[in-house]
């Protein structure tokens, strides 16, 4: 077993093991784009969704015996564990699990609606807390592992439009740094993603995207990032992490009349 972040190569060229790898939120964007990546790097992969439709859709045009799927809600957090059981025994183990399940609905500028925030927060950050704190128990059994969140740029600031999404993710960034911490000197590794605007079903009410970037490089770079050992908070692309500095360096009463 290849220790934590090193680089896990497809097994048939190398004769390595195959990186075992858990996808929540695999139906479409990020999600399937990872899943594809790595099966077609050899990766034996575990691809969670809601829509069962997709899933099959994603196992079909996998190399044969790469993916497996589990229709799984992230809402139902009461089935974590005996999923992870199951799955872990499906693959033989487990290396990395990659967080991406996110929902952003669109939330008018004169819109309230609880049950609308309510979701935000239950698949962007308490989903995403169940799977990460269940799996970094299987891994602090082992002492190896890595979690990769995705969280977002819009957790950066709280930003007028759709409180509840900028707050979700503020809330899971927080969250993993938390889970990094606690997890540091056990072998464990956690890994959060900050990605700008990728071109996804998620963002593709917004008229004008900043710098937008396909799911497939978004893919890419986590990919390469968890696998290194240089960064635990990575955003995609890199130009952000400058723009963000710039961003949370303005005063509160002066953010708050800005259109950013």
């Amino acid at each position: 077993m290849q220790h934590p972040g090193s680089s896990l190569q497809n097994s048939s060229s190398t004769g390595s093991v195959p990186e075992r790898v858990l996808v929540v939120g695999a139906s479409s964007g990020i999600g399937a784009a990872l899943v594809r990546q790595l099966a077609s790097e050899g990766c034996q992969v575990a691809a969670l969704a809601r829509r069962e439709d997709r899933l099959a859709e994603l196992a079909a045009d996998a190399p044969a015996q790469t993916v497996k799927v589990y229709r799984h809600d992230v809402l139902d957090a009461g089935e974590v564990p005996a999923l992870l059981e199951r799955i872990v025994g499906d693959l033989g183990g487990l290396d990395t699990l990659c967080y991406v399940a996110g929902v952003m609905p669109m939330v008018g500028p004169q819109e309230y609606d609880p049950d609308l925030d309510r979701t935000m927060v239950e698949v962007n950050l308490l989903g995403g807390m169940a799977w990460c704190a269940e799996v970094a128990r299987l891994f602090l059994s082992e002492r190896r592992g890595t979690i990769v969140g995705v969280s977002s740029v819009a957790g950066e600031r709280g930003r007028r439009m759709n409180p509840a999404y900028h707050a979700s993710k503020a809330g899971f960034s927080t969250y993993l740094e938390s889970l990094r911490n606690r997890l540091e000197g056990h072998g464990v590794r956690v890994v959060t993603i900050l990605p700008g605007m990728v071109k996804t079903e998620m963002t593709r009410e917004i008229d004008k995207l900043v710098w937008p970037i396909t799911p497939e490089q978004a893919a890419r770079t986590m990919i390469a990032t968890w696998r290194g050992s240089f960064w635990s908070t990575r955003f995609i692309p890199l130009r952000w992490c400058l723009v963000m500095a710039v961003i949370r360096a303005i005063p509160s009463r002066i953010f708050r009349h800005l259109n950013i």
